[in-house]
This record gives C-alpha cells, structure tokens and sequence, in this order.
C-alpha cells in the first residue's frame, strides 16, 4: 500500500499524530511511508543519521499504537522463533529475505538522499530486523513491508497477514488509538536524544 509519491510528504499535522501515537515528539521524519485509508500515518520513514548526529538503522518506523501492539503480540508469541527455524530450513525463503534486506539497504540511501544526511558509515551495510539472515524484530519487517508494498519483505508480509483479526490496510481503527485532543507531547525521553560526544 505504497502512498501517493505527495502523500509522502509529512505534514505538520502527519508529525502531530505521529507524536501523539508515539508519546514522544517525531524526530527526522523524511517520509510518511504507509498510511491508513484514513490518511493518518501508519508507517514514519526516519533519517538514517537523526539531527542530534546519532545513527539510526530502522528506516521504517511503525507509529500506530494498533498495529504496533498487535506485532507486539506476534513477537510474544514466539513467531520469531519459528521464522529463524524456517530460514535455516528454506534456501528460498532465506533468499528472498537477503532480497528485502537488500531493498532496504536502497530505499534507506533513497531516504538519506531526500534528507540530505549523506552517508551513514557507522551503519553502512546493516538494515534493521535481523536482515538479512535472522529476524530480530517483526516490528521493523512491518514497517519495511506496509513502505514497500506485498511481496518485497516476505515474513513482514506473513506477520501483516497473521495480524489481520486485529488490523488490515482496508479498515480503520484509528478511534480511540490516541488521543488527538490531547497535548502533543514535546519532551523526548528516548535513548535516542542524547547527542554523539565530539
């Protein structure tokens, strides 16, 4: 579910709601990669390198708070497991999975470029995951497969599937997620804030 190429561009609005989902204010958004048939974001495209200097490999962040949970839920029930054991079984599936991590190794420099952060050494050749061997992390290959559309990232694709009693791309269930009436959050207490000593 690609977006229009001017639906990417995020709004001040798109950061707002980001905000509210994540709890925390957006940082480096570039792109809204994925949205709901709503409009609201489902799926931010962040800098590989954020403005505090800090690297930052998960180019594809997933910030709806339905679908967060729900691969949350995935991941708690061990499907991670079971998709490590499948790839040290299946050469094919093992392929196709170097093959996403490959797309998004290109769709990062693509995002770095349209930021203008240049290249990011420190994660040159590193995707966000687990790719291209492991899987590490179901919310990452969601982001990365709801950003690329079906059948680029084949086991985001299989946890997209798997979810769909709680989410699917044709419905909302964006009432009640977030308040939007609420403050947008505007102190950040990520890990990530801190900035790279000189």
């Amino acid at each position: 579910m690609r977006p229009h190429p001017d639906a990417a561009e995020p709004r001040p609005a798109d950061l707002d709601t980001i905000s509210l989902q994540l709890g925390r204010p957006a940082r480096d958004v570039v792109e809204i990669s994925a949205r709901c048939v709503c409009g609201n974001p489902l799926v931010a495209a962040t800098a590989p390198r954020l403005s505090n200097g800090i690297p930052f490999p998960t180019t594809f962040y997933l910030t709806h708070p339905v679908l967060t949970a729900a691969v949350s839920r995935l991941e708690a029930a061990g499907v991670m497991a079971q998709m490590n054991d499948r790839l040290a079984a299946d050469p094919e599936l093992a392929a196709r999975h170097r093959a996403a991590h490959e797309h998004y190794l290109a769709e990062r420099d693509r995002i770095g470029r349209r930021a203008g952060t240049g290249e990011v050494p420190e994660i040159a050749g590193i995707s966000a995951g687990g790719l291209p061997d492991r899987v590490k992390c179901l919310h990452a290959l969601v982001g990365h497969a709801l950003a690329a559309g079906p059948g680029v990232d084949v086991l985001g694709d299989e946890a997209l599937a798997a979810i769909a009693q709680d989410w699917t791309p044709d419905r909302c269930v964006c009432t009640g997620a977030w308040d939007p009436d609420a403050p947008v959050p505007t102190k950040d207490l990520s890990r990530h804030v801190r900035r790279l000593a000189h």
